[in-house]
């Protein structure tokens, strides 16, 4: 993915910087306008993921990328009795604290401020690590996913859920469409912040995906490496784990 791709063109700070000030800008309304854009499939897919979550018995859980929460609140119905969700957006946590106290689960969920790419937990102490639709915005892809291989046990599972292209018509031909039309028109009619919207959509564009994300895992060094397409290739589940 090129590291050129940022929020904001005119802007002087780095990469990692316009992704929080973006999602900051847009945090109020990201829930809605998601299941806007997605058309409420991104829920089957998480579905998914807790089944694959919960199957392992976790104690610890880390949901990186977490935004408003959604992931770890689905994760309080697991064995796990850790679980934590980071991101370096203030705004998109502060949304998910409220979320977080409404469902009772303040004693069960921890949202912190931080950084993927130094992830502010000891070596091999999270049973499970998950990022849904976060690894695109890391600035520095292979340091991300090398400090998540660090907090992950040995034998723990690593998910991600991240936006794919599709290679088979008419899929290919309708997500071109969804990416490139609809998504900066909902972006430019319901949030303030219309940069971010075309910046989501060119960054999963950009994105590698399916077996060429599979061996930049095996390069950090995951093990076990193996991929899911969803919902005819516009998405794609990833999981990995450490040796």
């Amino acid at each position: 993915m090129s590291k050129n791709i940022k929020p904001y063109k005119d802007s002087e700070l780095g990469k990692k910087e316009q992704v929080a000030q973006m999602f900051d800008n847009i945090s109020g309304n990201y829930d809605g306008l998601n299941r806007v854009i997605s058309f409420g499939t991104d829920a089957k897919w998480k579905q998914k993921i807790l089944k694959m979550v919960a199957s392992k018995k976790p104690t610890s859980i880390l949901d990186i990328a977490t935004g408003t929460g959604d992931l770890a609140i689905l994760f309080a119905s697991t064995s796990a009795t850790e679980i934590i969700g980071l991101d370096i957006s203030q705004g998109m946590l502060d949304i998910g604290k409220k979320k977080i106290e409404a469902q009772k689960l303040s004693s069960k969920i921890q949202m912190v401020l931080g950084d993927g790419e130094n992830i502010p937990y000891a070596d091999n102490y999270f049973d499970v690590i998950t990022v849904a639709y976060g690894v695109r915005n890391f600035e520095n892809l292979e340091k991300g996913l090398s400090e998540i291989l660090r907090t992950l046990k040995p034998g723990g599972q690593f998910i991600i859920l991240e936006t794919s292209v599709p290679t088979k018509f008419p899929f290919k031909q309708g997500y071109a469409f969804h990416s490139k039309v609809i998504l900066p028109l909902v972006g430019r009619l319901f949030s303030k912040d219309q940069s971010a919207y075309k910046y989501l959509s060119d960054s999963a564009n950009e994105f590698p995906f399916g077996e060429v994300l599979n061996n930049i895992l095996r390069k950090v060094g995951f093990i076990e490496v193996a991929h899911l397409p969803q919902t005819f290739g516009v998405a794609t589940i990833y999981h990995a784990s450490k040796k």
